[in-house]
């Protein structure tokens, strides 16, 4: 290793095939199913540059060949190598029974999601039984002022770290419903906390609600949330309360998995 790091003609190569593998990796991720036409236009690499590296990659198990095209995505064992990095890696496994339990019982979608630089990021789902559901994807970021995952995070953050995270968040509007003005998002993390859960009402997709709550850490920190999302024709609003004491259920036990000593949602509203 020493003499390949000292080496002045084989560095920079090796630099160079490794910038051109991250490249690659994260093209894949941004648009699934690509070919490699349009790979190397989009990063300007020759096609036989980017053919070697995904045969390569595809051996390796990171990357997979659609059977019947040229097409390529990545692999499930990029993402298994993805959720190592998770701060608490057991996360996704011991949401995994909750998460399916809540998609058979409202037979909608339901998503884990973690705080990213001053965004969400989803780290599992499991898919509505219906074809008409949210559309989503694990990896997918989403912002934190509008979807019920990022409110319940910020809810329950200390304040200062929550006016960090949000010194880096932009209050875009995507819909007519959208809170874009950081006073107003304030006021309804205060409503989020005081209530339980957090909604997103069609605040960041069309005709979607959803309902989430945190889960908490050892420290009886917020460090995920979970959610279940309903195209609106399919939400009712009596069924709610019934939903969210579901997701609560499943928040306590995993966050009591993860070490939570005194659970915030069982907590007085103020003193948690």
């Amino acid at each position: 290793m020493d003499d390949d790091l000292n080496d002045g003609r084989q560095g920079p190569e090796s630099v160079a095939a490794v910038l051109k593998v991250f490249a690659i990796l994260q093209a894949l991720s941004e648009r699934s199913e690509t070919g490699i036409s349009d790979l190397s236009v989009r990063l300007a690499m020759p096609k036989a540059t980017v053919y070697r590296f995904l045969q390569t990659m595809k051996t390796l198990g990171y990357v997979r060949q659609e059977s019947d095209s040229e097409r390529y995505g990545l692999a499930m064992k990029t993402f298994e190598l993805g959720t190592k990095a998770l701060q608490y890696p057991e996360l996704v496994e011991l949401a995994k029974h909750h998460m399916q339990m809540l998609a058979d019982a409202t037979g909608e979608t339901v998503h884990l999601g973690t705080l990213i630089d001053s965004e969400i990021i989803y780290v599992h789902k499991v898919d509505s039984r219906h074809t008409l559901g949210m559309y989503s994807r694990v990896g997918r970021r989403a912002p934190l002022h509008c979807t019920a995952i990022g409110k319940v995070l910020m809810a329950w953050e200390h304040p200062q770290r929550r006016d960090r995270v949000l010194d880096g968040a932009t209050f875009t509007r995507y819909r007519d419903k959208t809170i874009v003005d950081r006073g107003e998002y304030l006021v309804e993390l205060e409503r989020v906390k005081a209530q339980g859960f957090g909604e997103d009402r069609e605040e960041f997709d069309d005709h979607i609600r959803c309902l989430g709550t945190p889960i908490f850490d050892r420290l009886n920190q917020p460090i995920a949330g979970l959610s279940v999302s309903f195209p609106t024709f399919r939400y009712d609003d009596a069924k709610a309360a019934s939903v969210v004491a579901m997701l609560q259920a499943a928040s306590r036990d995993i966050s009591t998995r993860l070490g939570c000593t005194v659970f915030p949602l069982d907590a007085p509203a103020g003193q948690s």
